[in-house]
This record gives structure tokens, sequence and C-alpha cells, in this order.
């Protein structure tokens, strides 16, 4: 079964109240409840048993059995009813929700209108603040390439993309059969499946410099599922190069906001950060906009472009 993280705890957190309130439940009538197969469901009871509240005694965890065939479940009272809303919380839900109503080409967006309507009847009053508060990107994509990728979306066509690489200063030519399109950090992307590197691939919308729609199918290949978004946007490459970076603490915030593959935590409070980066140049630039806050470890060609690039500024600065 192909699931993605986000799927499987909508149906964990569902399930703990069901199986609560439908105490010794025959596991075969469970697993047809959430269209599920046996051994999945198994799997799930498994993982519950070592889910609870924090500090993960004995007494916090939720109890599970089912060796019988049949399923009880007990400890788990505090997840056995949905939790109310603050104010606060409730605005928060309702501006992002019309936010994301306002998305192209979003497939689920009677599901978001419903739950929208829904949540603003139980606000009642308490949500009026809401309609004072509008999310606006800060985004350069020109309109027309977000009209043309909502066009491919609703009718599967495929799209044909003038795509900059800024790291290599090239225009490349990709042929995309579009997914879905996402918001992220204030920026428009288009998900699809790339015919050029056969496989999923995500495109910044203000580096598309040109974009047709075709009219040829655009409906991916059979399998090919969208990422799910608790995952990270980019993900390195074969080619990538492996990184070592000294952060000094004011420079932490490095690791929140790039991709890092191993961070390792001196008793001075300094990190040592293993990540890979198909640019070394790019890498290059934050290491100096970092100034003292960061030193290149290895590869040892970084190291040496990063000295040299430095000595060359600060002699300009003395000829000033």
């Amino acid at each position: 079964m192909s699931e993605s993280a986000t799927e499987r705890l909508s149906r964990l957190l569902a399930m703990v109240p069901w199986l609560l309130s439908h105490q010794g439940v025959p596991v075969a009538q469970a697993a047809r409840e959430f269209g599920v197969p046996e051994r999945q469901l198994v799997k799930d009871l498994e993982l519950l048993f070592v889910c609870g509240l924090p500090g993960h005694m004995p007494d916090d965890l939720i109890e599970a059995e089912w060796e019988e065939g049949f399923v009880y479940l007990g400890n788990a009272d505090a997840i056995a009813r949905p939790l109310r809303l603050g104010v606060d919380e409730a605005l928060a839900l309702i501006v992002g929700l019309r936010a994301l109503a306002d998305v192209p080409g979003l497939g689920e967006r009677d599901a978001v209108d419903r739950a929208l309507a829904k949540l603003e009847a139980a606000a009642g009053a308490a949500a009026a603040p809401a309609g004072q508060v509008r999310v606006e990107l800060d985004d350069a994509t020109d309109p027309a390439t977000v009209t043309a990728v909502e066009d491919a979306l609703r009718r599967h066509r495929r799209l044909h993309l003038s795509y900059l690489v800024p790291r290599r200063d090239e225009t490349t030519q990709r042929d995309v059969d579009p997914m879905r399109l996402l918001v992220l950090d204030g920026h428009w992307y288009l998900e699809g499946w790339c015919h050029r590197a056969e496989g999923v691939r995500t495109f910044r919308l203000d580096r598309v410099t040109d974009v047709q729609v075709l009219d040829v199918d655009g409906t991916p290949p059979s399998g090919v599922r969208p990422r799910d978004l608790g995952e990270r946007l980019f993900e390195p490459g074969p080619d990538d190069r492996l990184v070592t970076v000294e952060l000094q603490p004011q420079a932490r915030w490095v690791v929140d906001y790039h991709p890092v593959e191993d961070v390792v935590e001196q008793a001075d409070g300094v990190l040592v950060v293993t990540m890979r980066t198909a640019d070394l140049a790019w890498l290059r630039r934050l290491v100096l906009r970092l100034g003292g806050g960061a030193r290149v470890l290895d590869p040892p060609e970084l190291v040496d472009d990063v000295r040299d690039t430095a000595r060359a500024a600060l002699a300009a600065y003395a000829r000033v």
C-alpha cells in the first residue's frame, strides 16, 4: 500500500476515537471501515501502541490489543474527541482557507468551500475580523503563466516550458505533465512529470520565461504521485556535492531554512552541518554573507574558493 505520511496520520487520528467507541470490533471489520488491508490495520495499531503523551512512560502511551482478532483501545482519552478551536485559531484557519480557495487549479476546491462554510458558521460573529485580512503573494510570476498552468491542469494538457536555471544561467526547454500548483514562501510552484528528467520535478513559476499549452494529453504516467507536502520541496540529485560547514550560534538558522543531511552540535554551541548542493557558488555566497558565522570544512576546493574570494573583497575595500 503506497500512501503519504499525511494520509496515514489522518487515518490514525480518525481511527482512535472510532475504535474507542467500538471496543472489541473484529480486526477485519475495522480494516473495512478504514479501507485498508488487515495487515495495514495491524501496522497502524503497532504504531499507536508507541504513541501517547509527552514523557513516553508506560502510563503515557496508548494501550492497544488485537492478538485475539478483536481490537481494544485504552488510555487514549486525550484524543478521544476533537479539540475545540480558540478564536485566534479559528480566524487563522478561515484566512488560510480563503487564501487556499483562491489558488488556481485547486482540485479540492469544493472540499475547501465546504470546510470554510462550516468553520464560518461555527465561529459566528467572531469570524468577522477575518474579512479584513487578505493574503497576497510577493511574487514576480506573470499572471498569464499562472493562467496557462491552470488551463493545462483543468484540461489535462501537457505544458512546454522555457525554464531559467539560475545557478547555470541557462534556459532549458521542458515538456511537463502538470500535477498541481503550490504556493510556498510567497512563490508559485508547478509540480509535474518532467519528460526531460523522466521524474517528478518542481518548477518555480517566476523562472518560466515562456509557457505553451500543448494539444497533447498531459496525464502523468501511471503510479506517479505528488510528493507529500511534509517532505522537503527540493531533493538533492545524484550529482550534488557533499559539503561540511561549521556554523556559529548566530548562524544556526541555516539548518531551519536549507535542507541538511546531518547536524552535530559541539559543546560550545557550534554546529557542524553536512549538506548537499549542486551549486558550490551559491554556498560560497551564503558563507560569505554569514561573515564570521560560518566556515567551510570540506571540500578543499570550496575552502580555497571562499578564502580567496574573501581576501579579494577585503583588498577591494582597502583600495577605496
